[in-house]
This record gives structure tokens, C-alpha cells and sequence, in this order.
């Protein structure tokens, strides 16, 4: 049992639970190996050294998570850290395709706008000044989705690295487990952004398929195809299967042909028929990316920019969960600058995609406005189309989109980061001199003039976020406006779910001031 004495009155505080049938709680860990005194020895705490901020501890004892002000006190164990001279530690667990492919090109770029050097051996990244002095370590564990998400809420690791989103009963673990609310923007933030991409053999003939279809295969009910899949050590399919089927009562079929890694699956769907898998953005190769389509004759393909705006479905984002806890100044200075410029060119060159808003003129947008004149109905007449146009010509789109959770006004995840992204472009000057137009869309079900004005209220309800992101008012050379045009302009078919939030949408528009 640990006691945390205060005072000569030793108190014990009950460990919370933590559905231990899935994963350990961190207070009933057998290794209890350090102690923190204070001067007096009035007050001691025993436990597992979890980090520690520059001023205070944080300690996972038996009765849970315990921080406190470390300064002035002493700590007994060859497990302790230097509170004098302690260097500020990070350990990040989770997916490969993080872990292995794109932090260690964050972190040497990292060190090199530093100044710092980096060593690399079996604990992890070193960073060191030109005079020699170790200023900062970093650790990466890659791990399964449920050894990371374990790893996380036992406090063996101080950054969660997930290609999906957690779910409902994990987030409830971690509250439990003392990490707070894991859906919060400020425990949850999006390194960068990812998409999954059907794809089939070169000679099959087919090269586009509808999400609806899609999904039939995967889940067994549909066998026009034979499914290969990967054995999914990211959770990469898992978030397919948490956004695309669960919520309709499917499941992913176990495959036939199942492969650990990504050449042999490629390799055997390309040599099959009608072979059928998805693979990350970027590593179709030889086999036949397929375009996801809708009956409305509206279509999407996974490319740059439709990733970066949202407007490809299976777009998922690359996702930092951080703990309820104040971090060292180092980490927090790293995980800021995450968000830089410099670290999305990295992005950009590991072959993500990054959260930097880039402007998309209308003249490139042919096949938007030529789908919007084919697929408006009766109730938006040849006058609206051409008011959006004369509207928006002046100006440019910005990638930034921003969407919504099924049947909500909240935020979805990626807008929420969006919001962050934007007002900190906004702060940093990079708008200064523009005028900025919210415009909102909707689906197109329901009356035109009832959705026109619900996309007007979530044009309203970006402003309010950015404007309290803002601190409350814009920089007085920044001006900013909103538009709406209802089921004007579809970027997909509203004969499903995801076309319909696809569909319901707040574009960014940018011009100079006049």
C-alpha cells in the first residue's frame, strides 16, 4: 500500500477503477520505487515517477495519480530525476506510421532550428547543444492500437500517437485513469492528415466504386470482389470501420487473404483478378486506386487538396492525445512547433499532408461549379448560382474547411484543429490587409431556403469559434465576414450519410481589403 503522509496524518486515497479486465490501473503497479520528502519529512509520497514540469511531480501510486510541488523536496531512488538539473523527457507510443515514418524527421528538423544536435541509440533521440549538454530526450514505442492506448493510461508514455480516433469506452478509461478529457482540443491535437484508398488490380477494368459498395465488401455482404486486407497494426481500417460501418450495425469481414505487411498485400492484389483492398495514401503503386462515386454522378478521388479541404471522405487525421497535466516548457516549446511552418514542409516531404491552408483559385474549380449547374435542383434557380459566383469570383478559397459532426453543431476533429490553425496564422500576421468570408453549405435535403439558412447559422458558429480562439476580437487589419448558399454548390451525392456530411460544410475565402 502506498501512503502519502501530510503532516504526521497519513491518508490513503482509493486507486479509481479503470475496467481492469482491459488494462492495468497505474496505482496497482508492484514498482513503487521512489520516495519524495520534504524538508521536514512531513510530507512523503511513494510511487512510480510519472514526469515532472519544472515545479511540480506527478507520481502513480497505489491510490492513483498524485502531483505535487516538487521544488526544495528530496527524492530517494536510483529512479529518481534530477529536480536541479533535470532534462526534460518525452516518451511518445504508438502507430508506426507516426512513430517510424514521420517523428524522426520532426525531431531532426526540430534540433536543427535549434541549433542542437541529435544522437540516436536504443532509448530513443538525444538532443544535444554545440557545447555538448544533453537538453532534451524524446522516446518512441511503437505499438498496436490497444499496447499504445495500454501504454498511455498506465503513464507509461506522455503522448499517445493514434491514426484513428479513440472511442467512446476509451475515452472513459482515460478520465478514469486520471488523463482527463481526451476529446478536448487541448488534449487532442492533429499532427497531420492521412486517407485510405480502395484500390483493386490494374487489369480489372473497374475504377470506381461507391462507399456503399465498399463497405458491403468489407463487411461479407457484397463478394463481387475478393477482399485482401493488412493486418492492421495502425488502426488505420479500424477508424474506417469506427466512421463507415459501425454505426450501421457492420462489421469488417475476416478476409480470406489477410498479409502483415504492405508490399505482399499490394503484390497479391495486384495479381489477382478482381482482388480488393485499402491501402494508405501514397502507397497504391502498381494496382488501381478506385474513385469513390455516388448515383447522383458526382465522384471523389484521393488527392492533395481533396484531402487537405475534407472533401475525400476517407480522409482520417493523425492524431496527439496529451495527458491532464502541465508539461515541461521543452515539451510544450516541441509541441508547438509542431504547428510551425517548418515542421508541415516536413509533412509535406514525408508524403502527408499537412495543416497549412493553401489558396485554391475558382478557375480551378471547373468541376465543382460545372457539378453545382448539374445537380441543382428546381429550387435553386439560375439567379443564385450566378449571385455565388459573383460573390466568390473576387476572391480565393483556402483550404481550410470546416465541418460538423453527424447531427451537431459541434466542430468535427480536423475543423477543430482547423480553428487552432487558422487563428494562429491570423496572430502571426499572414491575413493582415484580407478580408475574410465564412461561407456555409448544407446538403440538399429539406427545403432550399431553410437550408440556406442553416448553412448561414454554421457560417455564424465558425466566426464565434475562430473569434474565441482569437481571444475574444480579430486584429484591426483583418476583416471578416459570412455567406451562405444552402445545397448550392455539393461536393457529393445525398443518398448517404457521408455525402450528407460531406456536403454540410463552411469554406474559407480570402481576398485583399478594398
Amino acid at each position: 500500500m502506498t501512503w502519502i503522509k501530510f503532516n504526521t496524518t497519513q491518508t490513503v486515497l482509493r486507486c479509481a477503477a479503470v475496467f481492469a479486465a482491459h488494462f492495468v490501473c497505474a496505482g496497482s503497479l508492484a514498482a513503487q520505487d521512489v520516495v519524495f520528502r520534504s524538508v521536514d519529512e512531513g510530507v512523503a509520497v511513494t510511487g512510480r515517477f510519472v514526469a515532472f514540469d519544472g515545479e511540480n511531480a506527478t507520481v502513480a501510486t497505489a491510490a492513483g495519480l498524485v502531483t505535487f510541488r516538487a521544488v526544495g523536496m528530496t527524492c530517494d531512488s536510483a529512479n529518481c530525476p534530477d529536480l536541479v538539473e533535470y532534462v526534460p523527457s518525452l516518451r511518445m507510443t504508438g502507430a508506426a506510421r507516426m512513430g517510424d515514418l514521420l517523428l524522426p524527421a520532426l525531431i531532426d528538423v526540430y534540433a536543427r532550428d535549434n541549433g542542437w544536435d541529435v544522437r540516436e541509440d536504443t532509448r530513443g533521440f538525444q538532443l544535444h547543444r554545440s557545447d555538448g549538454a544533453l537538453v532534451f530526450e524524446i522516446a518512441i514505442t511503437v505499438a498496436t492500437p490497444e499496447g499504445a492506448f495500454s501504454n498511455f493510461v498506465n503513464h507509461e508514455a506522455d503522448v499517445l500517437l493514434s491514426m484513428r480516433e479513440l472511442r467512446a469506452i476509451e475515452l472513459q478509461i482515460a478520465v478514469e485513469a486520471g488523463l482527463g478529457q481526451l476529446n478536448l482540443s487541448r488534449q487532442m491535437r492533429i499532427l497531420a492528415l492521412d486517407a485510405l484508398v480502395p484500390v483493386t488490380s490494374a487489369s480489372s477494368g473497374v475504377r470506381s466504386i461507391s462507399l456503399g459498395d465498399l463497405t458491403a465488401e468489407l463487411a461479407g455482404t457484397r463478394s463481387e470482389f475478393e477482399v485482401h486486407l493488412k493486418t492492421d497494426l495502425d488502426g488505420q481500417t479500424q477508424g474506417f470501420e469506427d466512421r463507415f460501418m459501425r454505426p450501421f450495425g457492420l462489421a469488417l469481414d475476416q478476409p480470406d487473404v489477410s498479409h502483415d505487411n504492405v508490399d505482399a498485400l499490394l503484390e497479391s492484389v495486384a495479381g489477382a483478378e478482381h482482388g480488393l483492398t485499402l491501402v494508405p495514401f501514397g502507397a497504391t503503386r502498381n494496382t488501381q486506386p478506385l474513385a469513390l462515386t455516388g448515383p447522383c454522378g458526382l465522384r471523389s478521388d484521393a488527392r492533395f487538396l481533396t484531402m487537405k479541404t475534407e472533401d475525400y471522405p476517407l480522409t482520417f487525421p493523425m492524431l496527439i492525445y496529451l495527458p491532464q497535466r502541465r508539461q515541461h516548457q521543452q515539451i510544450v516549446d516541441f509541441l508547438d512547433w509542431l504547428r510551425s511552418p517548418s515542421a508541415q514542409l516536413v509533412i509535406r516531404r514525408a508524403g502527408f499532408v499537412d495543416l497549412a491552408a493553401v489558396p485554391i483559385p475558382l478557375s480551378d474549380q471547373g468541376d465543382r461549379l460545372a457539378n453545382a449547374i448539374a445537380n441543382a435542383g428546381s429550387e435553386i434557380p439560375l439567379a443564385e448560382l450566378q449571385r455565388m459566383i459573383r460573390l466568390l469570383s473576387p476572391r480565393v478559397r483556402m483550404s481550410s474547411t470546416f465541418r460538423f459532426d453527424p447531427g451537431s453543431t459541434r466542430l468535427d476533429v480536423q475543423s477543430r484543429s482547423n480553428v487552432m490553425q487558422l487563428a494562429q496564422a491570423i496572430r502571426d500576421g499572414r491575413f493582415g490587409g484580407r478580408e475574410l468570408m465564412l461561407v456555409g453549405f448544407s446538403d440538399g435535403r429539406g427545403p432550399a431556403t431553410a437550408n440556406r439558412d442553416l448553412s448561414s447559422a454554421r457560417a455564424e458558429a465558425v466566426r464565434r469559434d475562430l473569434t474565441r480562439a482569437l481571444g475574444g476580437s480579430f486584429p484591426a487589419n483583418v476583416a471578416i465576414d459570412t455567406a451562405a448558399f444552402g445545397e448550392a454548390l455539393p461536393m457529393a451525392c445525398d443518398d448517404t450519410i457521408w455525402g450528407q456530411q460531406t456536403n454540410r460544410r463552411v469554406e474559407l475565402w480570402v481576398r485583399d481589403a478594398s
